[in-house]
């Protein structure tokens, strides 16, 4: 074998292995519904990057799983990796732990004055006026975030490039 094989050889591992890492840390998803409007609109698609609670910033645009009406967070187990049979929420996260409880969210909770996020929760709530979200199921737990929205990705049918208008 050359040494330029072996080059060769190398640098195609190297880029299999960086997109495997890739695969691992990023997840487009498919925004449905009006709840973050104007921020993202019905058929947005976004690229996720997966994060822990300790890296999410209040204001960040999230995803975390969606409650199952009825029963609460999935009988799954909390999405690590695999993301099959959830529905997801995109939301912002207004408040973290230790972060004072909002008065939208306190009485969901049960809150009284002085009460702050508990450490494994956020509080998320959609930018739009009709969302489902911390107003009506409470804390989300932190196990069950997915991650941070990091880009809006080109519609499908439109131009790659940036969007005007």
């Amino acid at each position: 074998m050359s040494r330029i094989d072996v080059v060769v050889a190398a640098s195609g591992l190297a880029v299999l292995g960086a997109a495997v890492v890739l695969r691992r840390r990023l997840v487009a998803v498919t925004v449905e519904g009006r709840s973050m409007e104007p921020t993202l609109r019905d058929g947005d698609r976004v690229l996720v990057l997966r994060r822990t609670l300790g890296r999410v910033r209040r204001g960040s645009v999230v995803v975390v799983e969606r409650p199952e009406p009825g029963v609460g967070w999935s009988h799954l187990r909390p999405p690590r990796w695999r993301l099959d049979g959830r529905t997801w929420y995109v939301k912002r996260a207004v408040a973290l732990p230790g972060d004072p409880v909002p008065p939208s969210v306190a009485p969901v909770v049960g809150a009284g004055e002085g009460s702050v996020v508990p450490r494994a929760a956020l509080v998320v709530i959609g930018d739009g006026v009709s969302s489902s979200d911390s107003r009506r199921w409470g804390f989300f737990p932190a196990e069950r975030l997915l991650g941070v929205v990091v880009a809006r990705l080109p519609r499908a049918g439109s131009p790659a490039g940036p969007q005007h208008g």
